[in-house]
């Protein structure tokens, strides 16, 4: 008996020690409005974010504590998956530019960018076609790189991430959704117009097909092909490497010529992206 009253008493000393918790963190939530104020302030050293200028057109890079790839906010104020928004005083000092960050772990084409990517013909008023746009995470980025002279055209064949897509197309007048099948490019024929790029993100096994077949409609000679290989979706038997190697071979024999490959490690494992030209006239191969 005597030993289970103490194990009350051992109870209740838990008890007490629980209750210590609780005022614990009520004081933490006190601190935590203390750090609201230091957000605050932290609005004030936001005009402090140094924005510099990244090696491709459209892309930027913030400097700070930790540098993050940034792409210049099209519609200031709004995220559209929940990223980091920075703020920065622009050159004449009066009007304010905003930039988003680019999460690599969350997108194909920001993890070829960080990765060190050689060429990037998503520019400045180019005109993309995306496929397998999904919920339109980097779909974004893209809007935000091509500016309003440029168009990105994409196409995402599920419905449900159709409708996020569409969602954020409404407020990014540059991005033509497009809920359809990119197996069958001849449905969307009459809404896209001929594109400098085709960026393909649709893990799919017969993804080179569907490229090649999409690019024959729409994508200009001389055109870019970037394409997010993952290995697993071609096939999940053979190794990386050999299916990488199959990819761009197929790519080559329906008239891509490859011009890097990357692997999109640490950010996304067994995947690579792969940079090609489509239809390279004679005179670009007599100057290589």
């Amino acid at each position: 008996m005597g030993k289970g009253k103490g194990g009350k008493d051992k109870g209740g000393g838990k008890g007490k020690v629980k209750g210590k918790g609780k005022d614990k963190g009520k004081g933490g939530k006190g601190k935590g409005g203390k750090g609201k104020g230091g957000k605050g302030g932290k609005g004030k050293a936001k005009a402090k974010v140094v924005i510099e200028p990244h090696r491709f057109a459209g892309v930027f890079v913030s400097k700070g504590k930790d540098d993050s790839l940034v792409t210049r906010n099209l519609v200031p104020g709004e995220s559209v998956y929940g990223e980091k928004r920075l703020a920065a005083e622009a050159e004449e000092g009066e009007e304010k530019v905003e930039y988003r960050v680019w999460n690599p772990f969350r997108s194909k084409l920001g993890a070829g960018i960080v990765g060190g990517i050689e060429q990037m013909p998503v520019k400045p008023g180019a005109k993309v076609l995306y496929l397998g746009g999904a919920s339109g995470t980097t779909v974004s980025h893209v809007s935000d790189m091509i500016g309003p002279e440029g168009v990105v055209y994409a196409v995402e064949f599920s419905h449900r991430s159709g409708r996020d897509l569409t969602n954020m197309a409404k407020r990014r007048p540059n991005v033509v959704p497009i809920v359809e099948d990119a197996r069958q490019p001849q449905r969307y024929r009459m809404l896209v117009g001929m594109v400098d790029v085709i960026f393909s993100d649709v893990a799919q096994p017969d993804q080179a097909r569907i490229v090649t077949h999409n690019a024959s409609f729409f994508l200009k000679n001389d055109g870019w092909v970037v394409i997010s290989i993952k290995a697993n979706c071609v096939d999940s038997t053979a190794a990386p490497e050999a299916v990488f190697a199959s990819e761009v071979d197929k790519l080559r024999k329906d008239g891509c010529k490859p011009k890097e490959q990357l692997t999109l490690e640490p950010y996304h494992r067994d995947h690579a992206l792969v940079v090609a030209v489509y239809r390279a006239s004679k005179k670009k191969k007599k100057d290589e």
